[in-house]
């Protein structure tokens, strides 16, 4: 892993409208972000703000730094905030758990939080106090050593991004409230009391459950994904890459196992119309590509069944 990304969000979580508005800026003006009062202008926010849009912009995935100081939509941007696009108003949930899964399971330019809790964290719960000794170790374990100002904020960005602040059961476009918090992924679950003190803090957990809204074409978009960026080159992945590894689907989207088997099980069958093939074994079960299938894994996304919002 290459040095992960500690800070750049400004403090701030991505808030409801930042995407489409950060998009729509960017195709109207490549060069937008160069110029801090020309997008403070444009989009309607202050200084740290406008640095703030254009980090998860890029953490997103929905942009990417072009030349002479520019930024140009990804593939991935242009084809699901484009007019028209798939969702150009963020309006379907597929698409809160594609933003997840581009910030969460990126190799490259990983986010601290999100790496560490999400793919290494080891217990079924934690509080903020527990997750920050945490990244202290761990920073300094990696000779990534930060001050614990800096660990403190990204952390509460990370819980930021995922539990909603208090009266705000759904997120709306002028709440300050990031999308993902909908997905429900990680939640409150309790109070501890802070070690020697009165002081009591909440406990998170990660909700590890079946996630119906995760279509099979959205779990078959990411397995390809990750395949391509983590495994290219490799004929086949084993089950426990698939629900265990540093960047999978399974840790990626907490899925019980179970759940992933359930949903590996249905490429035990040969049918040349599905992406996979799937081994099960007592030992470990492997995962081949089918070689007859050339499909727009983005697309079948979208165009499986109706709309889910």
């Amino acid at each position: 892993m290459d040095s992960y990304r500690y800070s750049g969000h400004e403090s701030f979580a991505c808030r409801y409208a930042w995407l489409p508005k950060g998009y729509n800026a960017i195709v109207e003006d490549p060069s937008i972000f160069s110029d801090q009062e020309r997008a403070m202008v444009r989009l309607g926010v202050g200084k740290n703000m406008v640095r703030s849009i254009r980090f998860w912009v890029e953490t997103m995935g929905v942009a990417e730094p072009g030349r002479n100081r520019t930024l140009e939509p990804t593939p991935f941007g242009k084809a699901v905030f484009s007019d028209p696009g798939y969702d150009p108003y963020l309006e379907d949930i597929r698409t809160l758990w594609l933003l997840h899964w581009n910030v969460t399971s990126r190799p490259v330019g990983a986010l601290f939080a999100w790496d560490f809790l999400f793919h290494k964290w080891p217990y079924a719960e934690l509080t903020r106090s527990e997750a920050l000794s945490a990244f202290n170790r761990e920073s300094r374990r990696l000779n990534q050593s930060r001050s614990e100002v800096t660990l403190g904020e990204h952390l509460d960005v990370f819980l930021h991004t995922y539990v909603p602040r208090k009266g705000n059961a759904r997120p709306s476009e002028e709440s300050l409230d990031c999308s993902l918090a909908e997905l429900e992924l990680l939640q409150i679950v309790g109070e501890r009391r802070v070690d020697g003190s009165g002081r009591r803090e909440p406990v998170y957990a990660f909700r590890r459950e079946t996630k119906p809204d995760i279509t099979t074409a959205l779990f078959e978009y990411c397995l390809n994904d990750f395949w391509e960026k983590r495994h290219a080159g490799e004929a086949t992945l084993t089950y426990r890459d698939v629900a265990f590894a540093t960047g999978s689907v399974g840790q990626t989207f907490k899925l019980p196992e179970d759940d992933i088997r359930t949903r590996l099980d249905v490429y035990t069958k040969p049918d040349v119309s599905r992406p996979y093939n799937y081994q099960p074994s007592a030992v470990q079960g492997l995962v081949s590509r089918s070689n007859e299938v050339n499909q727009d894994f983005l697309d079948a996304v979208y165009s499986e069944g109706e709309r889910n919002v």
